[in-house]
């Protein structure tokens, strides 16, 4: 009998930008999110479970919203740390130092952010399967055609 990886938890998965299906085939060709020429390229299958990666034209558009939640989640999360550990105050400039150090932690951060919410959406759309080596990859629903026929 082979030997399989186990399959991580979901949290895990999408941290790690793992396949959603198999949870063990990487999405993204290399994974230096900061190499910045390539940081984006991703696999059109998972190399793993042939999971096609772009289910359709235009998929990832909605990744802008995700991207946006995640900035905002983080902003807020600096913000409520700032604010316990150094406080802010109407006597100082306490709250333009936050912004500072804010839009350099986003800035930073981008290009994973950019990837998480790559593989959150995904995720969103494409479920696990425990039992993926049995089920082979039939019903394209979502699919477009030119991708049907490369991926036969």
């Amino acid at each position: 009998m082979p030997n399989h990886k186990k399959a991580g938890t979901y949290l895990s998965t999408v941290l790690s930008n793992k396949c959603p299906r198999c949870r063990e085939g990487n999405l993204f060709k290399i994974s230096n999110a900061y190499n910045l020429k390539r940081y984006m390229e991703m696999n059109e299958n998972c190399p793993v479970c042939s999971q096609p990666t772009e289910i359709e034209v235009g998929f990832y558009y909605g990744t802008g919203y995700v991207s946006y939640a995640l900035t905002v989640a983080l902003s807020v999360s600096t913000f409520v740390a700032w604010w316990v550990l150094l406080g802010f105050s109407v006597t100082d400039n306490s709250i333009f130092y936050w912004l500072g150090v804010n839009t350099v932690i986003l800035i930073v951060m981008q290009p994973l952010l950019m990837r998480l919410s790559r593989s959150i959406w995904l995720s969103w759309f494409v479920s696990y399967d425990k039992n993926w080596r049995s089920h082979p990859l039939n019903n394209f629903e979502r699919i477009i055609d030119s991708y049907k026929e490369k991926s036969n």
